[in-house]
């Protein structure tokens, strides 16, 4: 009798394709022999993990038989294929046995698993760029909208890659918290980055590396000038590039603020050109200084998330390290246009400020983002704000580390005990206490100092 011919044998080998055949085997081999092994293998590589389409049946088996709660051996399997007539498709028994005769190597399991994790994400990358040719020569598609699309696609995919990072280890996480701890208890400074001023520094310990901080008033409480003036603070002492997302005022308009609260020259004297003479040597100094400092200020409006990201990546071409982002403001941002269609804006700006969050834990920078609050504040008697003020919130006081809210009396009682006093309302803090700081508030020149 003629012996059969292995299946294995008819597999076509597309070298044009990355694959690795041998670590396909070595870790299906393993899932019939642990089910431990399932566990680990099921968090990170899903089924166009496997190039070739036998391995692909297999392990859709083995993870029906998973989410079923069965036990996974060579028996299950082989009984589970022939039930579901499958068994012939994923190359008969011989390819099942041949799997399980395989000496186990339960120890390298993570590496087999991030080769194929390696070669699948390669694949997908040779797709996505047979999916770029192919639309570009389709000429009723828009330009914008297949940069769109790659941009959603790359993003995806490097979401999934950071997905499946090892995680750390306890002694890893001990270690570097222990030897941060030695590292700073030398000097005199806080933990984090300061903002300038002495009272909100003493609250926050200042913005933590992947905080997400919430900054909210009511129109004209001055949140835009606060916010530049943390910038121009931020960016004097560490030197570390600012990168400041203006969806609302022009480019223009901020720098004008800005040499306003540099030079104590009036917005509107430098908006006509109304300078004396005394004056031009400050402004041409401050021009020089902000001239040699990387603040970066982006004035498109409607920005979205991806193209937050991709503008990140581009400056850290330049800079090893991003001191901090400022976005303003949220309520003018828009998620994946894919997004909006089956959503209400209370789901969208969560999805942003869970999008902001990801950024913020990505890069490893605080990112500040200035919020409205509703009209509610509007209705009471005490206008001071509070959490629950924060307009279409959905997710917002979930997914911010710290939520910092700006109240002026003066702008509701022209008689108050503390003209141009500005209160800085710590209404939420995820790792430390809230309270309320104060600063003067200089509207001639937008300027923010301590009392």
């Amino acid at each position: 009798m003629k012996n059969k011919k292995d299946p294995a044998s008819d597999l076509i080998i597309e070298r044009y394709l990355p694959h690795n055949f041998i670590a396909e085997k070595i870790v299906l081999g393993n899932l019939l022999v642990s089910s431990e092994a399932i566990e680990i293998t099921l968090k990170t590589l899903n089924v166009n993990a496997f190039y070739f389409k036998t391995h692909q049946e297999i392990y859709k088996i083995l993870i029906l038989l998973y989410e079923s709660n069965k036990k996974i051996d060579i028996t299950t399997v082989t009984t589970y294929s022939q039930d579901m007539g499958v068994l012939d498709k994923i190359g008969g028994i011989s390819v099942l046995l041949e799997l399980v005769n395989q000496v186990p190597n339960f120890i390298n399991m993570e590496t087999y698993i991030s080769l194929l994790q390696d070669k699948y994400l390669r694949r997908t990358l040779i797709g996505l760029g047979y999916q770029i040719i192919n639309s570009s020569y389709i000429t009723n598609i828009s330009l914008e909208s297949i940069i769109n699309n790659l941009e959603s696609e790359v993003f995806e995919l490097t979401k999934h890659n950071e997905n499946n990072k090892q995680i750390s280890s306890s002694a890893e996480l001990f270690s570097h918290l222990f030897n941060d701890l030695k590292n700073r208890s030398n000097k005199n400074t806080i933990p984090g980055l300061s903002s300038g001023f002495h009272d909100l520094d003493a609250l926050t310990h200042g913005f933590q590396n992947s905080d997400l901080i919430i900054i909210a008033g009511r129109p004209s409480m001055g949140k835009t000038a606060f916010c530049l003036n943390i910038a121009a603070n931020v960016i004097k002492k560490s030197k570390l590039p600012v990168l400041f997302f203006s969806l609302e005022m022009s480019k223009e308009q901020l720098v004008y603020r800005l040499l306003a609260t540099e030079t104590s020259i009036s917005n509107m004297r430098l908006r006509s050109a109304n300078i004396r003479q005394p004056e031009w040597d400050l402004l041409n100094s401050k021009v020089k200084e902000f001239s040699q400092l990387p603040l970066f200020i982006d004035d498109t409006s409607n920005v979205t998330i991806l193209e937050i990201k991709a503008k990140i990546k581009n400056i850290l071409i330049d800079y090893s390290k991003i001191g901090i982002i400022i976005i303003d403001y949220l309520q003018l941002m828009e998620s994946n246009s894919s997004f909006n269609k089956n959503s209400n804006r209370v789901q969208e700006l969560s999805q942003i400020t869970r999008s902001l969050k990801n950024l913020a834990k990505e890069f490893k920078v605080p990112i500040i983002v200035l919020s409205q609050l509703s009209r509610n504040v509007e209705t009471r008697i005490n206008k001071r704000p509070i959490l629950s003020d924060l307009r279409e919130s959905g997710s917002i006081e979930q997914d911010a580390d710290v939520v910092l809210m700006l109240y002026r009396d003066q702008y509701y009682n022209l008689q108050t005990a503390e003209p141009n006093i500005t209160e800085l309302i710590l209404t939420k803090h995820r790792n430390g206490p809230i309270g309320i700081s104060k600063l003067k508030f200089d509207p001639e020149y937008t300027r923010f100092e301590n009392l």
